[in-house]
């Protein structure tokens, strides 16, 4: 029993999310930092407001903070933005010089010039309108 979960610990998978789910507690406090200290108060300069926290609907008794929600849409944009342009891009092209070309078959069928049907290409006739092939 142990050695089954010590198999599973040591998989790959495993290893990767511990270190996807580290490394990603990690951006996000770069991406924090960046939206409070940086974009918050650009944010300031050009509203008036440190951010959009500001933004209320009161709605009867209780009231509706719409502007947190567009504080951590900005901030998903950001971490959306960064990642793809920061990782997966740059993979994605390095990945992409190291694939070998793929090769392409040479091919098996001909068409007929009587019926346009394909024929192997050893063949003297076509099976479709017994025309005989050059």
């Amino acid at each position: 029993m142990l050695k089954g979960f010590r198999d599973f610990i040591l998989r790959g998978n495993v290893v990767d999310l511990a270190v996807a789910v580290i490394i990603g507690g990690a951006f996000g406090k770069i991406v924090s930092s960046l939206v409070g200290d940086v974009l918050n108060p650009l944010i300031a300069a050009v509203v008036g407001k440190p951010d959009f926290s500001y933004l209320v609907l009161p709605i009867g008794k209780g009231v509706v903070k719409y502007g947190n929600f567009l504080n951590e849409v900005i901030a998903f944009l950001i971490i959306a933005s960064v990642v793809y342009f920061c990782i997966v891009l740059p993979l994605n092209t390095l990945l992409a010089k190291f694939k070998k070309p793929e090769e392409v078959a040479a091919p098996t069928t001909k068409a007929c010039p009587e019926c346009l049907s394909d024929i192997p290409l050893a063949a003297k006739r076509c099976a479709h309108c017994a025309q005989p092939v050059a």
